[in-house]
């Protein structure tokens, strides 16, 4: 099981997913000026994701992967798919839940047709990072059921990054503990005893749309190409 750094249980909101980054960023000083990716999975995700990235001097992406849900119960994640098509199976979960290879490969096709239009449109922006022996930072603006989450550190350990930091603002007791399995480490500000939803613990929680997202994807590519990061497959 991976390191918990759980910063406090209130429930006090946060003003904005800027503040919660910035507050965010504060904890993870240890990982500054380290070749840090800091991934953010879309869309209120990435807003955090770039809040870490300028603070800690890492280089932002996002996290692009489907969880394939459980039959009968769609939340519960039993795998992911990559947004290159890369696939991971819990084979206990898939075989507790009796999905079979026709229905995961069933899954793996449907998700992948879910998410291809949003794969294309940001990967025209902005190029993947290589993740293979880095430390990476998976964020969200906060965390539910946590299956999310879940596909997002198995995609990552699918491009073999060295370290999965999970870091974000707030997420319930039992989610956390279950991605802590997985995680090499995670930093979570608020575990509050009663959760809830998410956009309770912000004052100000508007949509992040596609718009503002490949926006945000834009700045981040031009930063890149001033500061000569590159991009290998």
């Amino acid at each position: 099981m991976g390191r918990l750094h759980i910063i406090s249980t209130d429930s006090e909101p946060f003003s904005c997913r800027a503040e919660a980054g910035r507050l965010l960023a504060e904890q993870l000083e240890q990982f500054r000026g380290k070749e840090t990716v800091v991934c953010g999975i879309p869309r209120g995700g990435v807003v955090i994701a770039r809040q870490l990235a300028e603070t800690l001097g890492g280089t932002m992406d996002i996290v692009l992967s489907h969880k394939l849900g459980a039959p009968g119960n769609p939340e519960l994640a039993i795998g992911a798919v990559c947004e290159d098509g890369k696939l991971f199976v819990d084979e206990v979960i898939s075989s507790y839940v009796g999905a079979n290879n026709s229905y995961i490969e069933n899954e793996k096709t449907k998700q992948l047709s879910q998410m291809s239009a949003r794969v294309h449109r940001c990967r025209e922006v902005l190029e993947k990072t290589p993740l293979k022996g880095r430390t990476v930072i998976v964020t969200d603006d906060g965390i539910a059921t946590g299956a999310t989450m879940q596909a997002a550190i198995w995609a990552v350990r699918q491009d073999r990054a060295d370290r999965v930091i999970v870091a974000v603002p707030v997420g319930p007791v039992d989610s956390i503990k279950k991605l802590a399995e997985d995680a090499d480490e995670i930093v979570c500000l608020k575990m509050p005893p009663y959760f809830g939803a998410i956009g309770r613990f912000y004052l100000e929680f508007s949509q992040v749309d596609d718009d503002e997202l490949i926006e945000i994807l834009k700045s981040q590519s031009s930063k890149q190409k001033v500061h000569g990061v590159e991009h290998r497959t």
